[in-house]
């Protein structure tokens, strides 16, 4: 297991001398750390070494408390909501939409967003409005468990509409 890395910060800085920058980013010049310790401490901040490898170190006044919540932030990994696709046929039978249904209803428990498409061929699309209230029904049985995010609508030989889990 690796140790975590922390900064050394106000009096754990212990060098002759560092290369210190202020609160706004303007460089303060090479001073000791007393010094830079009594700056921020009269702003209300700490100093915090931020490059202890440079010749002098190199360390900025800022709220360390603050910095440490932006680095926990920006290291948490970003939630992405999955998309799970159902495809259908205007002739799907009524035990395939079952099945189908039951897997919606599954990948909604998970927290998944459904996509239902109703692909179109031929003659099928001379006639979009009607496989559109079919995907509205369908959508009308998940409303239990699902709350709709996009209302059903053709997008070329594909009739689509999305749903999403009710929020607690």
């Amino acid at each position: 297991m690796v140790p975590e890395k922390r900064e050394r910060i106000n009096e754990q800085i212990r060098f002759p001398q560092i290369r210190v920058i202020s609160d706004t980013g303007e460089q303060l010049g090479v001073m000791t750390p007393d010094e830079a310790n009594s700056i921020a401490r009269s702003r209300g901040l700490d100093l915090v070494e931020v490059a202890p490898e440079a010749r002098p170190p190199v360390c900025k006044i800022l709220d360390y408390g603050k910095m440490r919540y932006e680095n926990s932030k920006r290291a948490k990994p970003k939630t992405q909501t999955e998309i799970k696709t159902i495809t259908l046929r205007p002739k799907t039978g009524e035990h395939d939409l079952q099945t189908k249904l039951k897997n919606a209803r599954k990948f909604i428990a998970k927290g998944s967003k459904v996509k239902f498409q109703v692909r179109l061929r031929g003659r099928e699309r001379a006639r979009p409005d009607m496989w559109a209230a079919q995907l509205a029904d369908i959508l009308k049985r998940l409303e239990d468990v699902a709350v709709v995010t996009q209302a059903p609508q053709p997008e070329g030989r594909v009739i689509s509409a999305m749903v999403e889990p009710i929020k607690s």
